[in-house]
């Protein structure tokens, strides 16, 4: 890949069914910032994207992977998007990221390969890591079923965070503020209090209290993507008066 300083959509799906049903690519996020290469929730068919993409994105150049939980939808390809990141555990490098419950118990990296990334970090709530000259922050723990992180970093002089999957809480705002870019991933239309996820209501809530630059929505549930995502950002960014897209599969931000 030729670009330097970009921000590549591999997958746009969320939640279980738009994943099964392949709606959308659950491919995660490959983030490219001055030579370092760092893939962000590698869910299922990762590395068919990768190859897929124009031009082609080499998972054997990864310097990292970032896993902001276990959730398969997140998490479906970690194991062989690692074996390719090590060139099949013949090159002991790259660092793994992922929170505690992923890798303890029921650990969702498979016994042997754990010893082939250079190193594995655990992520911690409020914390700074570092791949090289890249640094990125963890947000506070999300309330999520499982150990789940957001992550906030500088991709040339852009503030950009991803703020996965959650319920919503007025804290968010603390974290995911004062922001060039906000990635935002938003499984329902309509609330669904009991479920762990955010809505378009709660989206609206969180781009008020935050007024980043500009919103990303992504990682869309079923009822979202009925809602035609597109259509909402254009009426969210007309209703708020700030930068609103919906991202697509293969989607590419350049800095």
């Amino acid at each position: 890949m030729t670009q330097e300083n970009f921000i590549k959509f591999l997958g746009t799906a969320g939640a279980r069914f738009v994943m099964i049903k392949q709606l959308r690519s659950s491919g995660g996020i490959w983030i490219n910032t001055d030579g370092k290469n760092i893939l962000l929730d590698p869910g299922p068919g990762s590395i068919v994207r990768c190859a897929l993409s124009k031009p082609k994105l080499d998972p054997t150049k990864l310097d990292a992977i970032i896993l902001t939980h276990r959730h398969l939808d997140h998490a479906g390809d970690i194991n062989v998007m690692i074996e390719a990141m090590t060139e099949g555990g013949f090159k002991k490098k790259g660092i793994l990221f992922l929170p505690l419950d992923a890798i303890k118990k029921d650990s969702i990296i498979l016994s042997h390969l754990k010893g082939f990334p250079q190193k594995i970090e655990i992520l911690k709530p409020l914390t700074k890591y570092r791949i090289g000259d890249f640094e990125f922050q963890t947000s506070m723990r999300h309330l999520h079923p499982v150990e789940t992180y957001g992550i906030k970093f500088k991709i040339k002089d852009k503030m950009v965070a991803f703020l996965t999957d959650t319920k919503y809480f007025r804290e968010l705002e603390n974290f995911y503020k004062n922001l060039d870019i906000l990635v935002i991933n938003i499984v329902f239309y309509q609330p669904h209090p009991e479920v762990e996820h955010l809505s378009l209501e709660d989206v609206e809530k969180i781009i008020k209290q935050t007024e980043p630059k500009e919103v990303i929505l992504s990682h869309f549930g079923m009822s979202m993507l009925k809602a035609k995502p597109h259509l909402l950002a254009l009426k969210l960014k007309e209703k708020l008066k700030i930068e609103i897209l919906s991202a697509y599969d293969g989607m590419l931000l350049e800095f």
